[in-house]
């Protein structure tokens, strides 16, 4: 096969790796995507796509896809804890409590008011399909799966790549200025000497997915079931469902069932009794479940020491790996492409020098510690709710089973139980509520020039979200006018490289501002003024109450949404101003 030469090579057709490839086409950047594997991931593996990915797969073209075959949010805006789904015991297909989640129920305007889209549900096993599609479509001839990485090196004038195509058994050489590691950690980081820093090995987790017709007993309005029961000894061991559709509600016909065993248990690999597990823990001796996999992996919560070395950049699981609770770790990965392939399209537009590249890892690899630490807390609170409950891993059956006759029991002292587990099941709003967490990270140093405010007031729970166009913030979502067409604020940087100059009604002297810079750095910056008569208009008054600027000041937005720099007034010397900060920004 012949050599290929190539801006960007990417290694890994996953989630990742396909949503880099997207971002990059749409930024008319040519690149080469390379995966090991003959087709898309088997496994359902990552659902839920909160509000932040769907903003950003919004962007560039793809959120409405999924939208189409995805949960509705009727479909998915509770989560349930549940002795068992069937059973004609005492204790049997009893509700312990259920929590809103995911913006649904009570949550649903404030999830609403925040954003321009909602979150979405879709399993990993069609996702990926779809993000090929898509990538496919906008790259014909880039993406090649049963490809795999044989071995790389690098300088300073780029990267050169051995490829194996495995149909053929043929090698060929890709010579990349840079490259993006989505490959979940297998092969480009520990070559690199990357260590991945954390806990591991902490359980052996067994996920089951199959097809049954569980119509019956299944809510509509519900994603996730929590099955706790005594003969399970609480969450982890009893088991945690979710729908995986493609019809959503109760007549999904596809359904995931996660539970641990410890990592030196025998048992774990014996999948002739994951079927009777499956009986005895929802309690429907007679069921029938059409297995598809079954699919171990370790606990674990690591980080990357770096996410940057040279030319190659680590993105996704390669990164960082971590429990599934609050649903980081897809969410995160297309976050991380997200912010990594701007600032290679700017560097190699010659818009940036490649120091703007440097930026990628302080800015992200702050946000994958904070979720590799919300995910494992987020996962051993579920054993909190055991203790409110009353459980605890040491306890005999009968008195297991006493603790459930309990806390249903008519009495004073069953309310008491109850109000006391869901008190406790209520902090669990850290994993189903976690507004702030996913709409709510800020960077604190990259491209980026801090106007030396104070940071916003942030909830610890992670539930309670506070708008703000302070630099490093995501840029807040408001309803603004255009023409008399609705669009959110989020729609003015489009999916190009360039920066977006949000001004109010005394906008002249930033206009000018921004021509001088322009003609300066040779780049684009689009100037949004935002005021009564402009082509920009704020019918409803929400981004006044949120921009934090006067009609004098503005707002330099990156091109991934975040707010790179503010002035909350007209400064003495406007073109210098911005003139510097672009600078700065773009390390020229």
């Amino acid at each position: 096969m012949s050599d290929i030469t190539v801006p960007v090579l990417v290694v890994g057709g996953g989630g990742c790796g396909l949503t880099t490839s997207i971002l990059l086409s749409e930024h008319g950047i040519d690149h080469h995507l390379v995966e090991r594997h003959t087709g898309t991931s088997p496994l359902p593996k990552a659902h839920y796509l909160n509000q932040r990915t769907m903003e950003v797969l919004r962007q560039y073209g793809v959120a409405d896809s999924i939208y189409e075959v995805g949960t509705p949010p009727k479909n998915m805006g509770k989560t349930r804890w549940v002795t068992s789904l069937g059973g004609d015991g005492e204790l049997d297909g009893r509700t312990l409590f259920t929590l809103d989640s995911f913006g649904g129920g009570g949550l649903e305007n404030k999830y609403a008011d925040d954003s321009p889209c909602l979150s979405s549900n879709y399993p990993q096993v069609r996702l990926e399909p779809l993000l090929r599609a898509h990538a496919e479509q906008r790259a014909p001839g880039s993406i090649h799966f049963h490809r795999e990485l044989v071995s790389f090196t690098q300088d300073d004038d780029g990267v050169d790549a051995v490829i194996l195509d495995r149909d053929t058994q043929q090698t060929y050489t890709v010579h990349a200025q840079y490259l993006v590691a989505a490959d979940g950690g297998k092969t480009v980081g520990p070559e690199l000497g990357v260590t991945l820093e954390g806990p591991t090995g902490i359980l052996d987790m067994v996920s089951t997915h199959f097809t049954a017709d569980l119509s019956q007993y299944w809510e509509d309005d519900v994603l996730i079931t929590w099955l706790v029961n005594p003969e399970g000894a609480g969450s982890w061991h009893s088991g945690a469902m979710a729908a995986m559709g493609p019809t959503w509600g109760k007549h999904s016909e596809e359904f995931v069932i996660h539970f641990t065993f410890r990592p030196d248990d025998p048992n774990r690999f014996d999948e002739e009794a994951i079927v009777p597990r499956l009986r005895e823990l929802l309690k429907l001796p007679d069921l029938e479940p059409k297995v598809h996999k079954v699919s171990h992996w370790i606990l674990e919560g690591v980080l990357a020491d770096k996410y940057q070395v040279g030319r190659i950049f680590l993105a996704g699981d390669a990164a960082h790996r971590h429990p599934p609770t609050t649903g980081l770790g897809l969410n995160t990965a297309i976050q991380d492409a997200h912010n990594l392939v701007w600032k290679l399209a700017a560097v190699l537009r010659g818009d940036a020098s490649p120091a703007l590249l440097d930026t990628y890892e302080p800015e992200r690899r702050l946000v994958g510690m904070r979720n590799v630490d919300w995910a494992m807390f987020t996962f051993l609170n579920h054993m909190v709710i055991d203790a409110g409950l009353g459980l605890s891993p040491d306890q005999p059956l009968e008195l297991r089973t006493q603790v459930f006759r309990d806390f249903f029991s008519d009495t004073p002292m069953g309310e008491t139980r109850r109000s006391r587990a869901f008190e406790v099941a209520n902090t669990q709003r850290t994993e189903f509520q976690a507004h702030d967490l996913e709409i709510g990270f800020a960077y604190q140093n990259g491209a980026l020039v801090p106007d030396g405010s104070d940071a916003p007031p942030r909830d610890p729970m992670g539930s309670v979200y506070f708008p703000t166009t302070r630099p490093g913030h995501r840029l807040p979502h408001a309803w603004i006018e255009h023409h008399g067409r609705r669009i959110s604020t989020h729609d003015l940087t489009g999916t190009d490289t360039a920066f977006v100059l949000v001004t109010g009604a005394e906008s002249e002297a930033w206009v000018s501002a921004a021509d001088t810079v322009e003609k300066k750095f040779g780049i684009r910056i689009k100037v949004v003024t935002i005021a009564d008569g402009a082509d920009y208009t704020d019918p409803t008054g929400r981004w006044n109450e949120l921009r934090e600027i006067a009609e004098d000041g503005a707002i330099l937005v990156r091109p991934d949404n975040h707010v790179a720099w503010r002035s909350a007034e007209r400064a003495a010397a406007p073109a210098d101003e911005l003139a510097r900060t672009v600078g700065t920004l773009l390390s020229r």
